[in-house]
């Protein structure tokens, strides 16, 4: 017994070390805790693979009965372990019941990180409930970093939120203002295109100019629309007034992962994981939930996240 079961052991223990210490994206998106599950797979196998090799040699050179049943304790150890991890899994994973009334979603942004920042975890839970995302964004984002990279950046988040769609177009950074007609025909092609059902899109009370320029567009575009929330970039100003919030706890992880997926902007102070983290704590204690992301309606007629219980 005790031979026979330690080249599964190993193989098991090092697969679990490898998947955890390699899969920080994958982990994030579908585990609360992440870290704890890294950090708990590896430092399993730093202890239990040596042991396991260590008494593994010693039973198979005949050291004894007391070796041998040494061995068959860390294999039970190393099993009992292995099942632990397992179910911690399942009580980590990130599991929102599917809506009862699947809704499709428009988010619209003027630049590749901005979803990502403002309501990155609204749209991670509305995914993982069930609902189709789509994704608008206005620019490459070329005056504030490297355009080519920040459309790539754009797409690959867009994938690791589980959008349905992802369109990133290229009007010019920082001068949006001068497109508002193309912006709001493009919007309106959209809105025709998907039906949302809830659009998103920057509030009027920002100072970066793309931003207010991408708000008034949206209006424009959909002013026939009953479901319009302004999100929270990190430029608005202090008239931002938030009124429905989304609790993010689940989520907040993911988004912090989406966020760093913009390595072009790694640099700027407001996509720290330390900045996210804390503006998603501040939010979820007006709220009065433990994390969260508010918005600003313009008009809201449907449930936001509408979930079976």
């Amino acid at each position: 017994m005790t031979v026979s079961l330690s080249a599964p052991l190993l193989v098991a223990l090092l697969a679990a070390a490898t998947a955890a210490a390699g899969a920080d994206r994958p982990l994030r998106r579908r585990f609360r805790r992440p870290r704890l599950l890294q950090v708990l797979a590896v430092g399993a196998a730093l202890v239990l693979v040596p042991a396991n090799i260590a008494y593994g040699l010693a039973s198979r050179s005949g050291a004894g009965p007391a070796a041998d049943g040494t061995t068959t304790g860390v294999q039970v150890a190393s099993l009992a372990v292995l099942g632990g991890l397992v179910g911690l899994c399942g009580v980590l994973r990130i599991a929102p019941a599917p809506a009862r009334l699947p809704r499709r979603v428009l988010a619209v942004g003027a630049h590749p990180d901005d979803l990502e920042l403002a309501c990155g975890g609204t749209l991670l839970r509305l995914v993982d409930s069930g609902h189709e995302v789509h994704i608008m964004v206005m620019s490459h984002g070329g005056r504030g970093g490297d355009g080519n990279v920040r459309a790539g950046e754009a797409e690959s988040a867009g994938r690791f939120l589980g959008a349905s769609g992802i369109e990133v177009l290229d009007l010019p950074d920082t001068r949006l203002a001068r497109h508002e007609n193309e912006m709001a025909e493009a919007i309106e092609r959209a809105i025709r295109r998907h039906q949302p059902d809830l659009i998103f899109t920057h509030s009027g009370n920002d100072q970066h100019q793309d931003h207010r320029a991408v708000h008034l567009a949206t209006l424009r575009a959909a002013r026939q629309h009953p479901a319009v929330l302004c999100y929270e970039s990190p430029s608005v100003t202090a008239g931002f007034r938030p009124s429905v919030f989304v609790d993010i706890s689940d989520q907040l992880d993911a988004k912090v992962c989406a966020v760093a997926t913009h390595h072009d902007q790694r640099a700027k102070p407001y996509v720290g994981e330390r900045q996210v983290r804390g503006l998603a704590a501040y939010r979820g204690g007006q709220a009065r939930v433990p994390l969260a992301e508010g918005f600003e309606p313009v008009r809201m007629t449907v449930p936001l996240i509408e979930e079976q219980r």
